[in-house]
């Protein structure tokens, strides 16, 4: 049993730094970082699922909801600063699991992290799908049902069934356009990350800032509408239950952490680019809420483009601003399909030179320094799945996926100063063991509030990683291998 849970050592990890032929190329500062986490994370969050959690669980005080699902972020953030100062290695939480709570654990949550960023990466694209089918339309150009749709929907009680649509071809054309990108070079595809995050930034500055003129208070009263009897409808229920929905919003500030072999000053950068990035979209999310349950009814929200409608009840002299809001959206969708199939990749990476996946997956271009092997396999599974499944199916997925990683990753800090108090951390989470433990529990909380159907798909995944795990990974695991030739 002790071979499940062997940790791998600070030491050992920096080692593995220095790759060789696997050495990946050192080309990001602390701005790269900050733009790639808020490339990460606003996107289908504040373009679509602000309204939707608005209109059925919180009403105006879906503001509420962002802060404490920002909170809940905010505690795993400084939790995951933490380890990316102490361990710059690629791999994320999966890496920073190896070190504190075993190899079993590091796999599990490594399999877990693919729920995050690849299928995080599938239901974004279809996302971006619904926009740019939207924006041609305004244009008088319409695509083919049969060839924008998901060819796939599931129903609660009914299950999977089909729509009669071939593909979502969007879908698939952003995540192979992306997936190229990547497969060029981490700088490159940072500077376009960094383009679009100032893009999109801008239409969400302008929609606040103009919109701010149009608010009218009585939209916000009752500010938390009273519970309708049901748990999670409305009511501070509500409020807890629209945190977990739009936890989904958050979700990719923790992509920073598996770029950080590919920092140029990890131990300073990479804390500034995960904390940063984090804030600065707590706030813009919290704006955009309290202005857009200002400018309309709460009632009127839940539909694919609640922006856009906050815009149209604002009269004319805003109707400039609903194509901008568009192209930014899309923009917006687009850097954060490109940030998480950037974190997958090199998540394989991680495990591959570990032993747990074949060596072929740690293979590096030789020419763009990047895991090009493990971006393309990434690419073409997400744009199956983009290309087949719903967006609804996905979301939930993702989001129990990132919460649990998030909670692994708070209680790796409280176990690692307790083992491991003499390891060297340029940044130390404030406020040890309050902080660790308040992210477990939000976390956990969050979890528990999502429905049962995605436990289901969670546990039968998991199982999935299990035997695989079972099969190949603890069998041809390098530091298993070091263990009985006496070398560690």
């Amino acid at each position: 049993m002790k071979r499940f849970f062997r940790t791998k050592s600070r030491d050992h990890m920096l080692a593995d730094l220095d790759g060789g032929e696997h050495q990946l190329h050192r080309a990001l500062d602390a701005w790269h970082l900050t733009l790639l986490g808020i490339g990460a994370v606003i996107g289908a969050g504040i373009f679509v699922l602000t309204g939707h959690a608005a209109a059925s669980c919180a009403g105006p005080a879906i503001s509420l909801s962002f802060v404490f699902s920002g909170l809940a972020c905010a505690f795993a953030g400084l939790c995951y600063a933490e380890f990316a100062s102490m361990i710059p290695a690629a791999g994320s939480a999966y890496t920073y699991a190896y070190a504190t709570l075993g190899e079993l654990f590091a796999w599990i949550i490594g399999w877990d992290l693919i729920l995050e960023y690849l299928f995080g990466a599938s239901a974004v694209a279809v996302g971006w799908s619904g926009y740019v089918v939207s924006f041609l339309r305004d244009f008088g150009l319409k695509l083919p049902d049969a060839l924008a749709a998901a060819p796939f929907a599931y129903e609660p009680g009914v299950g999977l069934h089909l729509t009669g649509a071939i593909v979502n071809l969007p879908a698939v054309f952003i995540v192979a356009l992306m997936t190229g990108l990547l497969v060029t070079g981490i700088r490159s595809s940072a500077n376009v990350n960094s383009v679009i995050v100032i893009i999109k930034v801008a239409v969400i500055l302008l929609f606040i800032g103009f919109g701010v003129k149009f608010i009218h208070r009585e939209n916000w009263t009752p500010f938390i509408p009273p519970n309708t009897g049901d748990w999670g409808v409305f009511g501070w229920s509500g409020i807890l239950r629209g945190s977990a929905v739009v936890f989904f919003a958050y979700i990719g500030f923790d992509a920073v952490s598996t770029a950080a072999q590919e920092a140029r000053n990890p131990q300073r950068d990479m804390p500034i680019g995960i904390l940063a990035s984090l804030a600065i979209c707590a706030v813009l999310y919290v704006a955009v809420s309290l202005v857009l349950t200002g400018i309309v009814s709460y009632t009127t929200l839940s539909v694919p483009d609640p922006i856009a409608v906050g815009i149209n009840a604002a009269g004319e002299s805003l109707r400039w601003l609903r194509p901008v809001v568009k192209t930014g959206a899309i923009a917006g969708l687009s850097s954060v399909i490109m940030v998480l199939l950037m974190g997958q990749p090199r998540i394989f990476f991680s495990m591959s030179k570990d032993g747990l996946l074949p060596p072929r997956f740690s293979a590096v271009h030789p020419q763009f320094k990047t895991p090009y092997v493990t971006t393309l396999v990434t690419g073409c599974v997400a744009l199956v799945i983009a290309g087949l499944f719903p967006i609804g199916v996905l979301g939930e997925l993702v989001s129990i996926g990132a919460l649990l990683a998030f909670a692994m990753v708070c209680a790796g800090v409280l176990v690692l100063r307790r083992t491991k108090p003499e390891y060297p951390r340029p940044f130390r989470t404030p406020w040890v063991p309050v902080v660790p433990v308040l992210g477990v529990v939000l976390c956990g909380v969050q979890m528990a509030a999502l429905p049962r159907d995605t436990w289901i798909r969670l546990l039968v995944w998991m199982a999935i990683g299990l035997v695989i795990y079972g099969t190949y990974g603890h069998r041809h695991s390098r530091l298993h291998g070091k263990t009985v030739s006496g070398k560690q």
